[in-house]
């Protein structure tokens, strides 16, 4: 006797990012992990913080910090824009390995290795000095926001179209603690009356 029974769909997932912002990068790298072990349809989509918080009162450190994110995110506006979703999977990681991982906070440097790894268009990095993507970049930025019902920063997720901030992690889980995660956020998702869970951070760990 034959199964007719038709295989579920994988688990549609999206990750909004800034490039700059090390929770993103670290939710990001897990997701990655639980593709690895498992079938979800995981797509990238850009946000940026430098957005959200443009006119905001911060404390100086903060300020600079955002006023050098726009670099970044816009490159990856330009790069969307020009060369399809695709290449924000691959330009993503080149750019958080650098920034995140070896600590490189020369975000021209950056950007200029990255799009040469992958063999993108120097011209690309002209974006981040100037404001002609921003609105390409704030429609992204907006999407997410519109995802989670409410002002939010990075990371945001979408697990099968629900929206929330988070889960935000200090370490990137492997393994069967990365696929236990992800289930318990698919179990979260699909609960409408849940809205938020919080405690606070520790030191974080790229490894």
């Amino acid at each position: 006797m034959e199964d007719n029974v038709a295989p579920q769909a994988a688990t549609a997932v999206v990750c909004y990012f800034d490039p700059s912002c090390p929770f993103a990068w670290v939710t990001s790298r897990w997701l990655l992990e639980v593709e690895r072990l498992q079938p979800i349809d995981l797509r990238f989509r850009n946000m940026s913080l430098s957005v959200l918080n443009e006119h905001r009162e911060l404390e100086p450190w903060y300020r600079e910090f955002n006023d050098r994110a726009w670099g970044p995110a816009r490159v990856c506006a330009a790069a969307e824009a020009r060369h399809g979703n695709a290449v924000l999977r691959d330009l993503y990681t080149a750019l958080g390995s650098r920034i995140h991982v070896a600590r490189n906070k020369d975000f021209d440097a950056v950007v200029a290795e990255s799009l040469d790894e992958l063999g993108l268009p120097a011209s690309l990095a002209e974006a981040a000095h100037t404001d002609a993507i921003d609105v390409t970049l704030r429609a992204g930025h907006q999407e997410g926001q519109e995802a989670v019902g409410e002002e939010a920063g990075t990371p945001v997720i979408t697990v099968d179209g629900a929206g929330f901030f988070g889960p935000v992690l200090t370490s990137i889980p492997k393994g069967e603690e990365a696929i236990r995660l992800f289930q318990a956020t698919r179990t979260l998702a699909g609960m409408g009356a849940f809205a938020e869970l919080k405690r606070g951070r520790g030191a974080l760990d790229f490894g």
